[in-house]
């Protein structure tokens, strides 16, 4: 299935491409204004014919990939009127694909967050229930995906940025093996973390944009030689007697609330649908220890990484200067006024991690939990194709509900186990598979180092196997 194909049918000239351009820009308008998913619309059209898949496809970008010559915030007061010189390659390459750019996304400020209300133009209500969240941080790239304004969007993943909100917008999060799509132009957060990560209603889009985007990059040193696979040819591959797991200690939840038993069960009930249709699935048990230091390890290595990539952000060179009687003053006033009070306690913590009298304690046994859990994932996936879980505890919170309970113990693993895809650069994939209260659930599958194209293989199985639109 690929809502980028059925589009395509109807794009024969130009003129079709313009006239999908006004109507979508017209809609993104109108949706905007109830659920505050821009930043920045382009109503400039500006389209590159081109002979790939993509050509005259309408698509949105989180506003944390640079633009040149179009706004580029990272929702975040300090970079408020920022206008980069240089593309991404991400958006070099949509481009010169012919994909039209439709506009610029709200996200967490400076991607640091994962409820979709810290950018500084609002938050980002859920097109299914405008009283919920989405998820963040690239909270306005799911929600224009989930409100079928455009059948694809681009966002980044940290920790679950492009995953979490995939599964409380009901649609398909990717976030491919680290390195595989470049990450130059993007915005850094935590750089030893951050994917680029693609929303779409299916996962043969998914497979689709990944392949125009994948590839080696020279602005990259990171970026991984292209592995000459095209990942559509792959997607309907036979995958019987491919062998899955689930962790034990992460689906074992001691709770009362209703919806996370209720998603529980559910998950247990399409695992059990999964090895009826020749797909292996087994239990094990990982260590809790490390599953526990999960969630402060990610912390510490992201707010260390954060404070140091973020170090430029002075009003100096560019972004909001606020006034002082000297450079140092300058400086304090920008960053002081520039950032919200979340990213300054960020900002704080990861100085204070990486003092040299807090590193051995804090940051270097953070990358050992990290280590650990990699080598442990790495064992795991020599006998297994690929760990399945829940993409979260359960439906999308309400706005003002309180979501700090979900750093408890009773909710810890299960909301936040997708980093461990983070800490070893794992292709890995959120889709939607059941329904509570008409909001949707996530399934997450993640594999292996370079095992993209098995990944959507497998997705692409279970989509067919879930039938979500036929969920009730």
């Amino acid at each position: 299935m690929s809502e980028i194909l059925k589009i395509k049918k109807e794009l024969n000239s130009e003129e079709d491409i313009k006239r999908l351009f006004d109507i979508t820009i017209k809609e993104a308008k109108e949706l905007n204004n109830k659920y505050n998913m821009f930043v920045t619309i382009t109503d400039e059209y500006n389209h590159i014919n081109s002979d790939s898949v993509l050509n005259g496809i309408p698509y949105t970008l989180k506003d944390n990939f640079s633009t040149s010559g179009i706004l580029t915030t990272a929702s975040s007061n300090i970079l408020k009127s920022y206008v980069p010189v240089y593309d991404s390659t991400v958006y070099k390459k949509l481009k010169t694909s012919g994909a039209v750019l439709i506009g610029k996304t709200v996200l967490d400020e400076l991607a640091m967050g994962g409820t979709g209300t810290t950018g500084h133009t609002g938050i980002v209500k859920n097109p299914l229930d405008e009283n919920r969240l989405i998820g963040g941080s690239s909270a306005g790239s799911a929600a224009s995906v989930a409100s079928e304004l455009v059948p694809f969007s681009i966002g980044s993943d940290t920790g679950d940025s492009v995953r979490k909100p995939a599964s409380f917008g009901g649609v398909v999060g990717f976030k491919p093996t680290y390195g595989r799509i470049s990450r130059y132009g993007l915005f850094n957060f935590a750089s030893s973390l951050d994917h680029v990560g693609i929303f779409s209603r299916t996962v043969m889009d998914a497979a689709i944009v990944t392949d125009i985007l994948k590839g080696y990059d020279e602005k990259d040193m990171t970026s991984l030689k292209d592995d000459g696979i095209k990942y559509v040819n792959e997607i309907n591959n036979d995958v019987t007697g491919k062998k899955l797991f689930y962790i034990k200690e992460i689906i074992d939840v001691e709770t009362n609330d209703e919806n996370v038993l209720k998603n529980i069960e559910l998950f247990h009930k399409l695992i059990d649908k999964i090895k009826e249709n020749g797909i292996e699935v087994e239990e094990v048990s990982f260590d809790k220890s490390l599953l526990n230091a999960l969630l402060g390890s990610y912390y510490s290595i992201s707010c260390a990484e954060a404070t140091s990539n973020n170090s430029n952000l002075t009003g100096i060179h560019f972004g909001e200067r606020k006034e002082g009687k000297d450079y140092k003053e300058i400086m304090i006033n920008t960053r002081t006024e520039g950032f919200s009070e979340l990213i300054k306690r960020r900002f704080v913590l990861g100085s204070y991690i990486l003092k040299r009298e807090n590193q051995e304690k804090l940051y270097l046994n953070a990358l050992r939990v990290r280590r650990l859990v990699v080598e442990k994932m790495n064992e795991l996936f020599t006998k297994y194709d690929g760990l399945i879980l829940p993409a979260s505890g359960s439906i999308a919170p309400l706005i003002n509900s309180d979501t700090s309970n979900r750093l408890t113990s009773e909710y810890l693993l299960l909301e936040n186990h997708l980093v461990i895809g983070n800490f070893g650069g794992y292709p890995s994939i959120t889709l939607p598979y059941a329904k509570i209260d008409n909001m949707p659930l996530g399934i997450n599958l993640t594999c292996g180092v370079n095992k993209d194209a098995l990944t959507l293989n497998i997705a692409n199985k279970l989509e067919e196997l879930i039938n979500y639109k036929e969920v009730i």
